[in-house]
This record gives structure tokens, C-alpha cells and sequence, in this order.
């Protein structure tokens, strides 16, 4: 019987939003990172502490981004996120008092509050406050694959005809990946799936043996292979590749323009749209808006996603969502199954895989039982028997027999083709930044080995230009994710860039301002400018 494989790549980024100031317990800016350490990442941990001690059979794909993996360790952000749990505690224990009078809420009340104590415990006790290290362990105990990615998230197919910004993005997340987890494994996956011509040979001269694509990528090249998605082909470089099921994350969110198709939007389900952190009074906050104004999410979240013939809210019931979550597992489970199965007809009995990328922010910050989904999809595959979990480095076997292709350029944002990275919103971005990578170009030609505080000064630049050509600020512009921060950390980039530029051309340079700076944007403290030199 031909084997079936189930492949599930969580993919988790995060732009380097940061305020290391440490005068402030948190700032509004920090409360999406913690928001996701809360949701999604502590508990994919705890899920696979579970099925570890349980002896279930796992094997997950996780990319974590750079910046994230930066932020993570940063010990600014460990000691406030500590501070932002201490504050959620204490409003706990005042939403205790304010609704003592709704056994519903109240009990909700409770659930949320040992959420959140839990959440502490575990940071600190479980985990030692080492995110990182815990994945890390995972991975060594092989229940993980840890997939890296470009170095800022950046989209590649915008500096096509930049091929050292290419090198520089692949070459710098490596060596990253590497200083966080001791090793860069044998693949790469492209930020937001996004394909462009030649890249298989850049990622090849780096040791990369296969990378993630979107369907189209396949399905559309002119050479389209008989086995469709459902096998491994490789590219005329010998890059294997991998192409994601177009449906699953669909099957999750919806693909209606209301989202109300998907698993997550099961009236049973915890409604994440509704937290106290926008709907209370500024009084009956001051517990966390004691150094700010902006509302943030708070993680007490009372209601469900269903409501009344009166359109009147109904209270959220965990036992509901529990048995939600188990028919929505089987359900995936099944279409999943079935396509592998169809599959297998049409291959003649052939083994067969099937590449699943979720976007982890999809799983417990959009979702609150998401994390529970996954778990339960886990332990049905183990259970039945008929398809199984593995990762794309365990299909490598046959890398230079695979049916060779040219894939499609075209990614999995937008429509297909990342328009939404370059449109009226966010074009701006892309040509100051795109002056910028051809200035650090040149840089690495005038400046071939630079020593001292002239190599500080350029290393300062390719930070910088690196940091500003990450896709996540156009995204969140296009998103409406917080404008104005956006547009001010962007700026900021591409002003301490030309700032640098500036003082390169006149000889001078202020001491005080490049070290406030390189403490500040304290990312990639080992890079050398000379990523951006043209390869000989």
C-alpha cells in the first residue's frame, strides 16, 4: 500500500516592532507579541509537551522568523511580558468583583484569569523563559522541524533584478537561524510563499535542498508534472519542491469575504472580537491603561461567536467549544484523507503527500481553540492509521530523480501575486527602499574592507536597509495594522540608513549617535555589511 503523508508547516513572523525602553512595563506596540506568546506560542509547546508524555507520534514543520526569534530572546521583552501577565492578573481580579453577579460571565471570568496565571507559571517555571531553547528541544527530540526563512521577512520577487538583496535576505537568515538553533536543516521557506525567477539557483549555492511553493507555482509552469501537487519535483537546479494545499487555509478562516465558512467562525467558538480591552470604560481599565491611552487586548474574551434571535451576545461555553473542536478535527482529517486517496488512484498506487502551511497567528490569536484543532487532528491521524505525519527533509530521498520543472512565479499573498505589498497604500515603501538597497550595493563596491568604526558604521547601513525590507510594514499598511507606527518605524530605517550614507560621503560620523543606534536595533549584533558585496 502506498504510503500517504500529511505535511503541516506552521509559519509564525513578526516585524521588529520594539520599544526596549525600560522605563515602561509595556508599551502598546508590545501587546501583539504577547498576545501571541499567550495564544500561540505557549500553548503549541504545552500541545507538545502532551503528545510527547503521551507517546503520540508527531511531526510539525515551524518557521519562526528572525525578528521574532530576536525579539523572543531579548531580555527587555521576557521581563515585560512578565509585567503585561502581572497586569492582566490584576485586572482579573477586578473583572472578579465587577461581575460577580453573571454565574455565566464569571465563570469565564475564572477560566481567562487561570489562563493567564498558567501562562505565567509556565513562561517562567516550565520554560525558564527560553521560548527558543523549548522549540529547540522539540526539535532535537524530533517532534519539530524548524524551517528557516529570509532574514526580515523580505519579498524576494521585488528585488528580482537585485540579486545581491536576494543573497543578502537568504544569506543573513541562515546565519540567524543558526545563532538561535545551531543548525539551518536542509530547507528554506520563502516569505509569503513568494516564487521568482533563478531563485532555486541563489538558494542552492547555499546548501538549500527544498522550499515551500504556492500551488500555482506548479500547476501553472509551463512543464506542469504528472502528479500534481501531490508529490515532491525539483527544479532544473535540483531544488525540490513542495506545493502547499491551496484549501487549508481556507478550511480554517473561510474564503468568503465575511469569513464565515471557516472552523473558526463556529457559533460554539470564543468570539476574539469582543475583549474587555475595547469595550470597558478607561476607569474601569486603569489597571493596564496606567501609561497609555491605547486599548489593547487583554485576553478577557466572555462570549461566543453565536447570538441570540435578539442579537444579543451569548456566553461562551468551553464544553461546547470542545466538542466543536472534535468534529472540526474529523473533518479536516477527512478531506485531507479523501484527497490523498484520489491522489493515490490517479499515481498507480504511488506514494503521495500533501504540504499544508498555516499561518500560526490563525491558531490562537484568531482562534481561540485552534491550538486544541491541531492537537486533535494529531492525535486522529495517530489513531487511524491511514495517512501520517512527516516532514518535507524526510522526502529528499529521490532529490536528483524528482520530475524537474520551471515553477511559476507568483506567491500566496494577495491574489496570487502580492499585489496588495505594492499598491497606492504602500508603494512609497518599496522605492525608498529599493534607492536604499542599490546605495548599500555600492557601499560593499567603494568600501570592499572596511575596519573599526568606518565596518560599524557600514554594518549600521546593511542593518538597517535589511530591517526596512521586510514585506511585513507593507503588509500591515496595506492591513491598517497599526498606521502610524508603521509608517514611523519604516521612516525611521530608511532615515539612520541615509543618515549613514550621509556620513560615509563627508568623513564624519557621531559616535554617541551610531552606539544609542546599534543598541536600539540590536538585531543581527554578527552581521558584516559585506552580505550586500557582489558575488565574484
Amino acid at each position: 500500500m502506498a504510503h500517504k503523508d500529511l505535511q503541516l508547516v506552521l509559519t509564525a513572523e513578526q516585524a521588529f516592532i520594539h520599544n526596549f525602553n525600560a522605563k515602561e512595563n509595556f508599551a502598546f506596540e508590545d501587546s501583539a507579541l504577547f498576545s501571541a506568546l499567550s495564544n500561540s506560542y505557549l500553548p503549541l509547546l504545552n500541545m507538545l509537551g502532551r503528545l510527547e508524555r503521551d507517546r503520540i507520534p508527531c511531526k510539525l514543520g515551524l518557521v519562526l522568523s528572525s525578528t521574532l526569534c530576536t525579539l523572543l530572546a531579548h531580555r527587555s521583552t521576557k521581563k515585560k511580558y512578565v509585567a503585561w501577565l502581572d497586569s492582566m492578573v490584576q485586572l482579573g481580579e477586578e473583572e472578579l468583583e465587577r461581575n460577580k453577579g453573571d454565574e455565566a460571565v464569571l465563570r469565564n471570568v475564572k477560566d481567562c484569569l487561570l489562563q493567564i496565571q498558567q501562562n505565567k507559571t509556565d513562561f517562567l517555571e516550565t520554560y525558564s523563559e527560553d521560548i527558543l531553547q523549548a522549540f529547540k528541544g522539540f526539535a532535537e527530540r524530533g517532534y519539530l522541524e524548524l524551517i528557516p526563512t529570509a532574514a526580515t521577512y523580505s519579498y524576494l520577487p521585488h528585488y528580482r533584478d537585485l540579486k545581491e538583496v536576494l543573497n543578502a535576505q537568504i544569506d543573513v537568515g541562515l546565519h540567524a537561524h543558526r545563532s538561535f538553533f545551531g543548525e539551518t536543516g536542509e530547507g528554506f521557506f520563502i516569505p509569503y510563499l513568494g516564487w521568482t525567477e533563478n531563485l532555486d539557483g541563489i538558494l542552492r549555492s547555499y546548501g538549500i535542498n527544498y522550499t515551500v511553493v504556492d500551488t500555482r507555482s506548479v500547476l501553472f509552469c509551463k512543464d506542469p508534472p504528472e502528479t500534481g501537487i501531490y508529490s515532491p519535483v525539483r527544479t532544473k537546479k535540483s531544488l525540490v519542491i513542495f506545493a502547499r494545499d491551496f484549501d487549508t487555509p481556507d478550511d480554517i478562516r473561510g474564503n468568503t469575504a465575511d469569513g464565515q465558512d471557516g472552523y473558526m467562525a463556529a457559533p460554539a467558538y470564543r468570539c476574539e472580537l469582543r475583549d474587555i480591552g475595547y469595550e470597558l470604560s478607561e476607569r474601569k481599565l486603569r489597571s493596564i491603561l496606567n501609561t497609555h491611552s491605547s486599548r489593547l487586548q487583554t485576553g478577557y474574551k466572555y462570549y461566543a461567536n453565536a447570538v441570540t434571535s435578539e442579537e444579543k451576545p451569548v456566553p461562551y461555553d468551553a464544553e461546547a467549544a470542545a466538542r466543536q473542536v472534535q468534529l472540526d478535527a474529523e473533518d479536516f482529517y477527512q478531506k485531507k484523507l479523501h484527497k490523498l486517496e484520489q491522489a493515490e488512484l490517479l499515481l498507480d498506487g504511488k506514494d503521495n503527500v500533501l504540504t499544508c502551511v498555516i499561518p500560526i497567528q490563525l491558531l490562537g490569536s484568531s482562534w481561540h481553540e485552534g491550538i486544541a484543532w491541531l492537537e486533535a487532528v494529531i492525535r486522529l491521524t495517530a489513531a487511524e492509521g491511514k495517512m501520517q505525519l512527516s516532514f518535507c527533509k524526510d522526502h529528499l530521498d529521490r532529490q536528483f530523480s524528482l520530475p524537474k520543472i520551471t515553477p511559476y512565479p507568483c506567491s500566496a499573498e494577495g491574489a496570487g501575486y502580492g499585489e496588495n505589498l505594492l499598491d497606492s497604500s504602500n508603494s512609497w515603501m518599496t522605492d525608498c527602499i529599493r534607492i536604499a538597497s542599490e546605495r548599500m550595493i555600492d557601499l560593499t563596491e567603494r568600501f570592499p574592507a572596511e575596519t573599526g568604526i568606518k565596518a560599524r558604521i557600514l554594518n549600521l547601513g546593511a542593518k538597517e536597509v535589511l530591517l526596512a525590507q521586510s514585506a511585513l510594514w507593507q503588509q500591515m499598511l496595506y492591513d491598517g495594522i497599526l498606521p502610524e507606527y508603521t509608517r514611523r518605524a519604516f521612516s525611521s530605517c530608511i532615515r539612520n540608513f541615509n543618515q549613514v550614507f550621509d556620513s560615509l560621503a563627508s568623513n564624519t560620523v557621531s559616535t554617541e549617535w551610531l552606539c544609542n543606534l546599534e543598541k536600539e536595533d540590536n538585531i543581527f549584533p554578527w552581521l558584516s555589511y559585506k552580505v550586500f558585496s557582489k558575488k565574484k
